[in-house]
């Protein structure tokens, strides 16, 4: 393991060497995805160049070794988690796969009418509509934790919210737009004391890279998360489900390899994982995601999270600093994900896309403006969208002054001449 060293791990991403608008290009998106190592983007590269062949059905050389590196990642992704059992181990598209997975096998055999399911105010679209689907196939309701003015949950409505009707919670482990951490190993503990058929499933697309997994530790039933967020390719993600449910559950789609022997009357299917990974996967996904994995573990974990806070307290006392700036989500445990708007002087808000176009041309910076997939949370803070700087440990704070020093110049220029076409009021 080598010591943890900013400037070092910046070497290891070639993005950071080009160029937007002939300015540094300075990456403050990472909650939508994370930059690729050069490792990463090398084992790929290696892999097409001189290993590729389709896996678990050949028996010669190079299926046989393609197999072998699909799925030591598996065996890699099931040590990085701390899951039992490799098995319980399902290589998906990514963390939105996974949740409609769940939701339309697990869901549709052990949820029906007057059952509920139980979300947050917080969530992705991903952890919304998968179960909105359920509760209309099945006649299930859908119930909502709410949150408080800080963007964290409010525990007391949730336990009340449990009841012996309760068959799932379904929670993201980091809010996407806030960064707010949930206490989810409490979130879980309560429901598995509700009842033993209360099911928790976790959100970790944002969880995986910013805090330490053991699934088994959490008592977790399903934990989903995309490699694209884990400094791995896009198109490949994870479900996580303990082996009891994922036997118990049918396959999600039909097709080659997931099957013992197909007759045209009736097939039968494999084992998990592998009942639910039809047709050809996503290979050099897997494989890259299995590298991400290595290169991730020969870093200090701990240093990274010391550093992250760093970057958060300092990019949070550097924005309350600008005039017309307001943080959206202020809870005690946050990853560094940091949601705000800004005003102009006459207090009409600037709006999100034009500060971000600004950003890009004027410092070379990419913020997300937007959304952010999470609509009803929009709603509930009195806001339309929010720009967001979502920050990892290849940043630094250099970037982050970069940020400022770009807020700053687009606040002289609204202030200087608007135009109603680009205000909307909050």
């Amino acid at each position: 393991m080598k010591p943890f060293d900013v400037t070092t791990i910046r070497e290891d991403f070639p993005i950071f060497k080009e160029k937007v608008h002939d300015k540094p290009l300075i990456y403050l998106d990472s909650a939508a995805s994370m930059q690729k190592p050069y490792v990463v983007i090398k084992r790929i590269h290696d892999f097409y160049s001189h290993e590729y062949s389709s896996v678990h059905r050949g028996i010669h050389t190079l299926s046989e070794h393609a197999t072998e590196e699909f799925e030591q990642s598996r065996v890699k992704i099931q040590k990085f988690i701390n899951a039992e059992k490799f098995s319980e181990i399902v290589f998906v598209r990514g963390t939105t796969e996974a949740i409609n997975l769940v939701a339309q096998t697990h869901g549709r055999c052990h949820i029906k009418a007057g059952d509920e399911i139980i979300i947050s105010h917080m969530e992705h679209h991903a952890n919304i509509v998968p179960w909105q689907l359920l509760c209309e196939q099945t006649g299930a309701q859908l119930k909502v934790i709410p949150i408080n003015d800080e963007g964290e949950l409010i525990l007391e409505a949730y336990k009340k919210l449990l009841n012996k009707k309760t068959k799932l919670v379904a929670i993201c482990h980091i809010s996407n737009t806030l960064g707010t951490i949930n206490p989810i190993k409490e979130i879980i503990d309560d429901a598995h004391a509700n009842s033993d058929h209360t099911k928790v499933l976790i959100d970790g697309a944002q969880g995986i890279v910013h805090a330490k997994v053991d699934v088994q530790a959490l008592d977790c039933d399903f934990y989903c998360f995309s490699g694209h967020k884990l400094f791995a390719p896009t198109g490949i993600g994870v479900l996580y489900g303990k082996q009891a449910l994922l036997e118990n559950m049918p396959p999600y789609e039909g097709g080659g390899s997931m099957i013992t022997e197909v007759d045209l009357e009736k097939s039968s299917y494999r084992e998990p994982p592998y009942k639910f990974e039809a047709g050809t996967p996503h290979i050099s996904g897997a494989i890259g995601l299995g590298t991400a994995i290595d290169y991730l573990n020969n870093l200090d974990f701990n240093a990274i999270q010391t550093y992250e806070k760093e970057l958060l307290d300092y990019a949070t006392a550097q924005l309350l600093q600008v005039s017309g700036v307001k943080l959206l989500g202020t809870a005690k445990e946050k990853a560094p994900i940091l949601s705000f708007i800004i005003t102009d002087n006459r207090g009409q808000r600037i709006h999100g896309h034009d500060i971000s176009d600004i950003l890009n041309s004027e410092v070379g910076v990419a913020v997300r403006a937007g959304q952010h997939c999470t609509m009803p949370l929009m709603k509930r803070l009195g806001v339309d969208s929010t720009i967001r700087a979502s920050l990892a440990f290849y940043n630094t704070k250099a970037d982050i002054d970069a940020l400022i020093k770009g807020l700053k110049i687009a606040k002289a220029i609204f202030n200087i001449e608007t135009h109603s076409s680009v205000i909307s009021h909050v």
